[in-house]
């Protein structure tokens, strides 16, 4: 945000200038695709927080927050300006918005150059303004909005003031469910003015304070301020020490702590906070459950790059799926300053010479890989200086290759230069630090036997099309005067109804059915459209042929299926890749593929030599980067763990989503960071579950990008699905009371919206990391109150390895069917802080939850039942009519069907639709319910046997040794699947004795 800093130095008269001209509104036309424009009438809301248009069919969708906006571009700049004639708009009138996650863009075209002039300045200053906000500032100005935006929405004639029906209204859309004759009680004692039976949004603000008067801070201030209704310097400085766990807490501190949140001018002057500024206090980031030292980078950052964590971005450029969307340069510039540090760069060749940049084989758009670069170059270091490597994968032919490697070098100039860099000792990587202000390339070297003097080269070409199934593979040809247009259409509308109809979005597994459904069925509807259209109009354009999808299918189940699809003609494909020839031969008669690799490309190659699996050998050298789809590195890590992680110790691994996911859903990132695996890319661009885990993960830390590995995983090695993996470290106990929440929304999907029921809310907290700790509990459910339930329920947890670990707070709305989902809040467990903290909801701005936390450290082994309370002898003794056995963590059996050693499968529970809904209702507790531990897993044991209780046909409890594997619940529960990934169970001797020398190539 360099270029917004000249604009916080406008003059206060330019400033007002400004605004009012917006605020006024000015007519405007707005582009889209596909049509001439519409014009209307752009505005700026009366807080300044909110660009808005009418008219618009969606009145509530037609605005934009000024948080949202990433930039703000002059002229002709967008891809639908450029789609547009030359000459069309005059491009001094032209300018625009970028916002939104996906990057999405409004073009904008004014009557006059001076128009566009005051809109550019005047929403770069608002930019300005926000992006120098520190976390107080952002979070009272974020709760004014909030507050002003629900008078005006409450005010449903517009005229001001809020009578007595329209705060019921507000009452209930508020989840708060008050007697009538509390609400008037209150709403007669807000109401001062002369206008009697309405609030004005004064009244309103104190209307407010009294119904959000909090009970629990309330009866916490007390305690601590000998029944007094305010806290001495004295005591806050107590409550600082004794239940926030505070070091050094002075005067000075406790006195500051005042000033910025006491309202009442009194008690500033007798240096006393009472409960308003109490309650300020302890809604601010001060009080947050996220460790404030955290938000700057705070660990080691001189070990090699192998000890790290580092944030990865797949299929940069892509703005949504994997077949149809939008590449966009705009998404590297998005995906950097929020911290990723590995992007990826798709080259192909382009037409004039000019490489671009898309997803090969498929209907992407495609941009200038020039242009690529340039974007990289100019926001790589903008939020921090810590490395960034660019993953390229390159499809180029030699000619286009040079032209990479000049625009790399003639663009990045010394960003590229290593040659000063300090690598401390012999045969290891950099560190973070030493390459600060850096950019790794990522890709393929020429071998060394080649010698200085040759030009090009061969080298492997092994990446994600070796996923292909031939019943997946397809290709597209435009004949028949068939247009690229008519085919696009087609495919689109086809794979949209695909997609709401299978709803495979986040799946956590590539393999599922439902997506081998989907392509099949795109397949064989393209097909049987163009089969039925052979006389379609000719547009005038060129008939080709063209290759779709050929990138996308999944890993070989078995070894005699492997080898068949292995067979391929290699004759026919050098014909399809002029690029790329023939090669030895390897594993199971497969011929290698290979390809031409320049020498400028090549030498820009340093410390991260991209290499398949059969290439690695063990000489001591490091610098190689093994890229894995997740499907090939699943089957690594359930087999090999140990031997990867020790791996990982010298060397990067790289880990991408497998080619079924054309929809750009993310898999379990957590499998792979167990085992060390630091460049674990997810598709940013998709928002869930996974995204979250990522995000949470890489907050930490400054979010540079960088986290350092536990250092169990940069020495020596353990077994990551081991009951008690690291038996001689102590472990974290984490007690966890959950107290109450504060203003909880009707879920995001709710069918009635605002109208819709008031919400029964209850808490699940969920531990995600090494399998042993991966588990999950709940509080009972609180009915008809969203806006402050209380709880007041203690969960307890142990996690073996809190390096790691996750802690995932996930509020849901109960109701007899099942469960609605509300928030999440995910946080490392190393960033926890004890004591009173809330839980801010991500993206709801004033939705929390209120949690005491207390973390102690236990030694020695001990009985999990006595480690975690939150289990009961009810859940062991299988009091719940429809589950099996179960027991410590998932070491019980939880089907003896699929858990014999000869069927070792992935396990799947296929349950009835009754059971399913008897299981969502149970998941959710009902009020005064005992509440039982659910154990949960992200993955099992499956190498270490463990015990596993069972009862034999007369009920008797008896144990058996059995090994174990389990899918976790939110695995897609498909019968196909079964089977799907028959993996050994155990390692021979030989193998675990050579685990140090070589990775076992799969």
């Amino acid at each position: 945000m360099a270029d917004l800093e000249v604009y916080k130095n406008l003059s206060p008269e330019k400033v007002e200038r400004c605004m009012s001209v917006m605020q006024s509104g000015t007519q405007m036309i707005k582009l889209k695709r596909g049509t001439k424009g519409l014009v209307r009438l752009f505005y700026l809301d009366e807080h300044r927080t909110r660009l808005r248009w009418r008219p618009s069919r969606k009145s509530e969708k037609a605005k934009i927050l000024i948080d949202s906006i990433y930039k703000v571009t002059e002229g002709r700049q967008s891809e639908i300006f450029h789609r547009q004639a030359e000459g069309n708009f005059d491009p001094s009138c032209c300018f625009t918005i970028y916002h939104g996650n996906h990057m999405e863009s409004l073009d904008l075209i004014t009557s006059n150059p001076e128009e566009a002039r005051t809109w550019i300045t005047g929403l770069k200053y608002l930019m300005a303004g926000i992006s120098d906000e520190d976390s107080l500032a952002k979070r009272q100005r974020t709760h004014d909005q909030w507050v002003k935006q629900t008078f005006e929405e409450a005010d449903k004639n517009g005229d001001g003031l809020l009578n007595i029906e329209e705060i019921h209204q507000l009452m209930h859309k508020l989840n708060v469910n008050l007697p009538r004759r509390k609400v008037r009680q209150m709403f007669q004692e807000a109401d001062t003015d002369e206008n009697q039976g309405t609030l004005t949004f004064e009244e309103f603000c104190v209307f407010y304070k009294m119904m959000s008067l909090r009970r629990d801070l309330y009866l916490l201030l007390l305690s601590y301020s000998d029944k007094k209704d305010h806290l001495t310097v004295e005591e806050l400085a107590q409550f600082l020490k004794v239940e926030q766990k505070m070091n050094n807490v002075t005067t000075d501190y406790c006195l500051d702590i005042i000033k910025k949140f006491e309202v009442s001018e009194e008690n500033k002057l007798k240096n006393v906070l009472g409960i308003e500024g109490f309650t300020n206090f302890m809604r601010s980031p001060a009080c947050d459950i996220f460790n404030p030292l955290h938000h700057e980078v705070y660990q080691d950052m001189d070990q090699p790059l192998c000890n790290y964590y580092i944030a990865s971005s797949h299929n940069t450029y892509l703005t949504g799926d994997q077949l149809l969307s939008q590449s966009k340069v705009d998404m590297y510039a998005r995906v950097l300053q929020e911290g990723c540090r590995c992007v990826e760069v798709d080259c192909w060749d382009g037409p004039d010479g000019e490489p671009v940049v898309h997803h090969g084989y498929t209907l992407t758009s495609k941009i200038l890989f020039r242009d690529v670069v340039e974007t990289i170059n100019k926001h790589a270091f903008v939020k921090n200086e810590f490395p960034v490597i660019l993953s390229i994968e390159n499809h180029c032919s030699i000619q286009q290759q040079r032209k990479i490697a000049q625009y790399l070098k003639g663009i990045f100039r010394d960003k590229l230069d290593l040659s000063s860099v300090d690598t401390g000792e012999c045969k290891q990587l950099p560190s973070p630090q030493s390459l600060k202000g850096k950019i790794l390339v990522k890709g393929k070297k020429l071998p060394y036997h080649l010698g200085d003097d040759a030009e090009e080269g061969e080298v492997s070409d092994e990446d994600s099309a070796d996923e292909i199934e031939d019943e997946c593979k397809f290709k597209l040809h435009y004949n028949n005067g068939t247009t690229e247009h008519q085919v696009e259409s087609f495919i689109r509308k086809k794979l949209e109804s695909l997609l709401k109809e299978s709803q495979i979005r986040d799946k956590e597994d590539p393999d599922s059915f439902t997506v081998r459904a989907l392509l099949k069925a795109t397949h064989e509807g393209l097909n049987a459209h163009l089969k039925q259209s052979p006389d379609v109009k000719e547009s005038g354009k060129k008939s080709h042929g063209r290759s779709l999808m050929t990138n996308f299918g999944k890993h070989k189940k078995t070894t005699k299926s492997r080898s068949k699809s292995y067979s391929t003609d290699d004759e026919e494909d050098t014909q399809q890749n002029p690029g790329k020839e023939g090669g030895q031969l390897y594993r199971l008669g497969r011929r290698r593929k290979t390809m031409k690799l320049c020498r400028e490309l090549s030498d820009l190659v340093v410390y991260t030599n991209s290499v398949a699996a059969q290439d690695i050998v063990d000489d001591g050298t490091t610098g190689n980067v093994l890229s894995f789809s997740e499907t090939r590195a699943h089957q690594v890590v359930q087999q090999k763990s140990e031997q990867f992680m020790i791996y990982n110790q010298k060397q990067l691994t790289r880990i991408y989503p497998s080619a079924y996911r054309i929809d750009s859903s993310n898999f379990n990132p957590l499998p792979y960071w167990n085992s060390g695996c630091q460049l674990v890319a997810l598709n940013y661009q998709s928002e869930g579950r996974m995204m979250q885990l990522n995000r949470a993960k890489f907050k930490t830390n400054g979010n540079c990008g960088y986290v350092l590995k536990p250092q169990q995983m940069c020495k020596g090695t353990f077994n990551p699905f081991s009951g008690d993996p690291l038996p001689a470290n102590p472990k974290k106990q984490l007690i966890l009371k959950v107290i109450s929440g504060q203003q909880l929304p009707k879920p995001p999907d709710s069918m009635f919206g605002d109208r819709g029921e008031i919400i029964d809310p209850f808490v699940e907290v969920e531990i995600i990391g090494l399998p042993v700790d991966c588990c999950k509990d709940q509080t009972r459910v609180v009915d008809d109150n969203g806006f402050n339930p209380v709880w007041e329920e203690t969960l307890t947890f142990t996690v073996h390895m809190p390096e790691i670990a996750l802690v995932r707070f996930l509020v849901w709305d109960h109701d007899p069917i099942g469960r609605d989902f509300v928030g999440q809040r995910t946080v490392t467990f190393s960033s926890l802080v004890p004591g009173y903290r809330h839980v801010y909801l991500e993206g709801l701005t004033e939705a929390s939850i209120f949690v005491h936390i207390t973390i102690n450290e236990i030694y020695g082994k001990w009985s999990p039942l006595i480690l975690n309370p939150s289990y009961t002898i009810l859940h062991f003794l299988g009091a719940t009519k429809n589950r099996q056995l179960q027991g410590l963590k998932g070491l019980f059996n939880k089907n003896p069907r699929h858990s014999s050693s000869e069927n070792n499968s992935h396990y799947v529970r296929k349950r009835s639709i009754g059971d399913r809904i008897l299981r969502r209702t149970a998941s959710a507790p009902a009020k005064g319910r005992k509440k039982s531990k659910m154990g949960f897993q992200e993955m099992v044991e499956i190498k270490d046997s463990v015990s596993e209780a069972t009862r034999d046909q007369d009920g008797v409890l008896r144990r058996t040794t059995r090994s174990l594997q389990a899918r976790p619940v939110s695995m897609p529960s498909d019968r196909n699947l079964l089977g799907a990934l028959s993996l050994p169970l155990s390692e021979t001797a030989k193998d675990i004795e050579g685990k140090e020398n070589s990775l076992v190539q799969i």
